[in-house]
């Protein structure tokens, strides 16, 4: 089994170029909304932390994905031309997410970790 990546760099060094165009577009779009987002890898994945993780992204043999919980319901009108599941969606790098879709789904995600942190600072203080 190959070792996990240690840097989103190096983990997008390790992809086709086809893969890691595509990945690297998406992680501009995603820095381009929360800039004050922390890069780590998580689940083997490159992953934006902010409040906890926000999204991961990679690649597998037939596709790319981005990883952004419990979002797929929420988008699934604007999902229905991509390969979706419980917290996964698919895209092929030559027919990437919208870039005004991928900005949605990061502002729902980044309401949704405040809404959690707001949630464990108030049990915190009873």
């Amino acid at each position: 089994m190959k070792p996990a990546a240690v840097s989103t760099e190096a983990y997008l060094a390790d992809l086709p170029d086809d893969q890691r165009a595509a990945l690297e577009a998406l992680r501009r779009q995603i820095r381009a909304v929360v800039p004050e987002a922390e890069e780590a890898i998580s689940y083997g994945l490159p992953t934006f932390r902010l409040h906890g993780n926000l999204v991961h992204f990679g690649a597998a043999a037939r596709h790319c994905s981005l990883y952004a919980g419990s979002v797929i319901s929420h988008f699934a009108e604007q999902l229905a031309d991509f390969d979706t599941s419980k917290g996964t969606i698919r895209f092929q790098p030559d027919k990437p997410l919208p870039e005004a879709l991928v900005r949605e789904i990061v502002q729902y995600r980044v309401v949704q970790n405040l809404e959690i942190a707001a949630e464990r600072a108030m049990r915190k203080r009873r």
